[in-house]
C-alpha cells in the first residue's frame, strides 16, 4: 500500500506509525484508518518489530479524532478500498497486535484521537499535550472502549467528567490520573518512546505476548459493547441531530441541540 495519510518506518526494534495530516490536525478519515490498519498488520508480520509507536505529525496534535469537516461536507468519512469505515476494527487491531503499542502524544488528543491513545498499551505525553473528549459537542460518541475502558483506566467519576463536561486537561493532569505513564519535554518524546521499545526488546517476546493477552482478557467483554456502540453511532450519525453538531463545528458556531429534546 502507498500511504497518503500516514507514514511508516522501522527504527531498530520499533515500528513508528505517524498520522500525517497536520493540515487537519491529524484528524482521521476513512482512508486514514484503512492505512493504519494496514500498517499495524505490517508491523505485526515483521518479526524484527518488538514494539509499535503511534504518534502524529508535527507538535500541534496527536489526533483530533474523526474529520468532522469532511463529515459536514460529505455526510461521511470518505471512501476506502473496501467501502467501509473501520474505526472500531482499528481499535481491535491495536489490542490484538502481539507486541506492546505505545502512544506518543505530541499535542492535542481529543475525540477519537483521545480514544486511540487510551486503548494503546502505554502512553507517553509531551509536556504541552492536552487531552479531552468532544463527542457530545459535535454529534458523536464512543460508547465502547472510549467510555467503558476509559473508566477502567481513570475510574468512573473521572471518565464521566471527561465525557459529560468536555473540559481540556493538561499532560500533568493526565499523569496524575493514570491516563498516561510519563510526561517528557516535546523534543524527548519519540526518543523516550523508542527507548521503551528498546528496553522491551531485551525481554521474552512470548512472555510479553501472553501478558498483553492476559491484560486484554479482563476487558474483552467490552469489545461486544464497542460493536453495539458502533452500530448505534452509524445510525445516529445520519440523523439531523448528529449532522447539526458536524455543521456547527464546520461553521465555527455553537450547535443548536435544544430542538432535539
Amino acid at each position: 500500500m502507498d500511504y497518503q495519510d500516514i507514514s511508516y518506518e522501522v527504527d531498530g526494534p520499533a515500528a513508528v506509525l505517524t498520522i500525517n495530516r497536520p493540515d487537519r490536525m491529524n484528524a482521521f478519515r476513512a482512508k486514514t484508518t484503512e492505512e493504519l490498519i494496514h500498517a499495524f498488520k505490517r508491523a505485526w508480520a515483521d518479526k524484527s518489530v518488538r514494539g509499535i509507536v503511534l504518534t502524529g505529525a508535527g507538535d500541534r496534535a496527536f489526533c483530533v479524532g474523526g474529520d468532522v469537516k469532511q463529515r459536514a461536507e460529505t455526510g461521511d468519512y470518505g471512501p476506502t478500498s473496501n467501502g467501509l469505515f473501520e474505526g472500531t476494527y482499528l481499535q481491535r487491531v491495536i489490542r490484538d497486535v502481539p507486541v506492546p503499542v505505545i502512544a506518543a502524544v505530541n499535542g492535542i488528543a481529543i475525540g477519537g484521537g483521545h480514544v486511540l491513545h487510551v486503548i494503546c498499551d502505554l502512553s507517553i505525553a509531551a509536556e504541552h499535550a492536552t487531552f479531552a473528549q468532544s463527542g457530545p459537542r459535535v454529534g458523536s460518541f464512543d460508547g465502547g472502549f472510549g467510555a467503558s475502558y476509559l473508566a477502567r483506566v481513570v475510574g468512573e467519576k473521572r471518565a464521566r467528567e471527561i465525557w459529560f463536561l468536555l473540559d481540556k486537561y493538561t499532560a500533568q493532569d493526565a499523569l496524575n490520573w493514570g491516563l498516561v505513564n510519563k510526561v517528557v519535554p516535546k523534543e524527548e518524546l519519540l526518543p523516550a518512546a523508542k527507548e521503551w521499545v528498546n528496553t522491551m526488546a531485551d525481554y521474552s517476546p512470548t512472555a510479553l505476548r501472553f501478558l498483553k493477552k492476559a491484560f486484554n482478557a479482563d476487558t474483552e467483554h467490552q469489545a461486544g459493547i464497542a460493536s453495539l456502540s458502533e452500530v448505534g453511532l452509524d445510525t445516529f450519525a445520519n440523523t439531523d441531530e448528529a449532522m447539526e453538531g458536524a455543521r456547527a463545528f464546520s461553521e465555527k458556531r455553537k450547535p443548536d441541540f435544544a430542538q432535539y429534546l
